[in-house]
């Protein structure tokens, strides 16, 4: 539930970079949500205009971190923003985009700042 929140925290900040875990949480969060209200209200609405009202709401708020969390996870891997443009080539633009989003993040920092696990540094003594 923290790296959902952390992408509401950051809502609109497109700078810096996401871990994969960040990207992945919040998308699943997400996906979990609106699949509980779509089904809600296809199943206990009859009309669905209450849950349908709903899903439009959170859908539109979503609409921002979630394009900022994907930027940022782009930035992650070594990208620019704007290969998220690459979603609207149709079939292999998206599958492209989700293989970006599975990639490890580049070691140490790059132009888009230093890198966002924070372990990475610790050095173990035995």
């Amino acid at each position: 539930m923290h790296w959902y929140l952390e992408a509401f925290r950051k809502y609109a900040d497109f700078t810096g970079r996401a871990r994969r875990k960040e990207f992945w949480i919040f998308s699943l969060f997400n996906f979990i949500i609106m699949f509980v209200l779509s089904f809600t209200a296809n199943i206990i609405d009859s009309t669905g205009t209450i849950f349908l009202v709903v899903y439009v709401i959170y859908s539109l708020a979503v609409i921002v971190p979630s394009l900022a969390v994907t930027v940022r996870r782009l930035h992650d891997t070594g990208r620019s923003g704007a290969w998220y443009f690459i979603v609207f080539v149709p079939i292999a633009g998206p599958i492209v985009l989700l293989v970006f989003m599975c990639f490890d993040s580049g070691h140490g920092s790059n132009e888009y700042g230093p890198t966002p696990k924070h372990f990475e540094n610790v050095t173990v003594t035995t």
